[in-house]
Parts: C-alpha cells; structure tokens; sequence
C-alpha cells in the first residue's frame, strides 16, 4: 500500500509559528525531505524530533523526486518541508507534489505559514484579488516579457526579492508602473526588526539608492486603475518599448508585448518606435 506526502510549512522567522499538527506530522513521519538540511535540523533540534532527512532542492530535483516517489509508493509517509513557509510555493515542491500527484499518490497539506499572505494581509493594499509573482527572473529579455505583461495588471501584485536584488527590481518597477503606484515592502516577516514600508515605487527607489536594504522582502505592489490603459497615449507606448529594448528584447517583440497590454494598434507603435 502506498504511503503519502505530506506538505508542512516551516515559521518565516518566528518559531513560535510551529503549529501542533505541522510538530506531529513532522514525529509521525517516516522521513523527512528538506530543501536545506542544515536549516531543517535546526528546526527538528528545537522541536526535539529525530527523523531521517533527505535533500531535494533545485538542482537535483530530477534525481532526488524520483527516489522519494518509490519510498512512497513503497509504504512511506514523506513530509517535504522548504527552509521558510509552505513549500510547493515559489519552491521546487511544486514538481514533487506534481510527481505524486501523477502516480495516484495521495498528498496532504498542513496549514500554516506563507510570505505572501502574510505580508498581503498587512500591506494595506486590496487584498480582494492579488497575482503572485514570485521571484523576477535574472535573465534579461525573460524579466522584461514578465515586467511587460503587467502593465496592465489592475489587481494587487506579490513578489518576493532578496536585498541585493531590490534596487534594481524597484527601478524596473518605476520603468514599469510608474514612479507614484504604491508599494508595501515587507521585510524580516515575524522577525525581531520586522518592518513593513507603505510608499510609493519612486520614494522606495531612492530610500535604498541612499540606504542599501538588508533582509529578505516581499513587495506588495496596488494593480494599476482600470482607467490606466484606456489612457495610455502613443508617446507612453512607445516609452514602453525603448524600456524593453534597453532591457535585451528584440523590437519586434517589445513591440508585440507592449501592443498587447496597452491595446494600441501593433502596426502603428512599431511606426512610431522606428521613426
């Protein structure tokens, strides 16, 4: 009989956050998957439980998934947990959860700590309807096409950043949404400096051009008023585009990107860019 996979959040920085069922999943397991051992056994250290762990991260994923995939189906009870918050989410989990999911095993998720909610919920932003983002890809033209299809994004956005990444994110966003469109940075979630900055895209650009950020972010950024690409002018467009270009993209496929989102004629924003 084949055994299951359980999800199991870890604290974000506070461990009081463990909850009673995430600490008995964790005991009853038969052994546990973690993205970084060492952060999982200082965990398991504070929570007095002994358990077997094994590694499955990014870069052998292929290898390791396969091999928890035939414990469990074998009879095992896996608990995968990641080194903050719930896995599967923005983590290399997704593919085992997929994994399983393919080969009828039977996955289960414990409730618990999440970034993203976490700093949605105190961003005052709408929470109504969000998009999470994630990270932004390091990659050039993949970042611009990314950038570009949330021109025109009028719910509220979530990404995550790490600190030596944030000034350059925060000038994309300028580039992107405008210097005025509001911003919550969330930072040190549940820690002791937690910290939380309710401004604009532009004011958090030069705050941490002046003063260089420290700790892991979560931006939470408003969706644009539907009225923004109603109004989007020829001369706005075309401003597009020579951001994306300057980024790595092709014109033409700038241009196409910057047709779709703003709804102007792609024939006519390629002219304009041209001349």
């Amino acid at each position: 009989m084949a055994g299951m996979l359980y999800l199991v959040p870890t604290p974000i920085g506070n461990l009081g956050d463990v909850s009673p069922r995430c600490r008995e999943t964790l005991e009853s397991a038969d052994f546990i998957a973690a993205e970084d051992t060492r952060v999982t056994m200082k965990l398991l250290h504070y929570l007095d439980i002994h358990k077997p762990l094994v590694s499955y991260h990014e870069h052998n994923k292929a290898e390791s998934g396969g091999k928890i995939r035939a414990r469990i189906l074998g009879g095992e009870t896996c608990a995968l947990v990641s080194d903050a918050g719930t896995p599967a989410i923005s983590d290399p989990g997704e593919d085992l959860v997929r994994l399983c999911a393919e080969n009828g095993v039977t996955v289960c998720t414990v409730c618990g700590p999440c970034a993203a909610i976490t700093a949605l919920a105190a961003s005052g932003l709408p929470t109504g309807r969000f998009t999470f983002e994630g990270f932004l890809s390091v990659n050039k033209k993949s970042r611009a096409e990314h950038l570009a299809a949330l021109v025109g994004e009028t719910r509220t956005m979530i990404f995550y950043e790490a600190p030596h990444k944030l000034l350059r994110t925060l000038d994309d966003f300028v580039q992107t949404f405008g210097s005025d469109r509001k911003i919550s940075l969330c930072r040190e979630l549940t820690k002791l400096h937690e910290e939380i900055i309710r401004t604009t895209v532009g004011e958090a650009a030069e705050r941490f051009r002046e003063t260089p950020p420290r700790g892991e972010f979560v931006l939470i950024v408003a969706g644009a008023e539907k009225s923004e690409n109603v109004e989007m002018t020829m001369e706005d467009a075309v401003s597009l585009v020579q951001n994306r270009i300057a980024e790595g993209m092709r014109t033409k496929d700038a241009v196409k990107l910057v047709a779709e989102q703003t709804g102007i004629a792609k024939n006519a924003l390629y002219d304009a860019v041209v001349k």
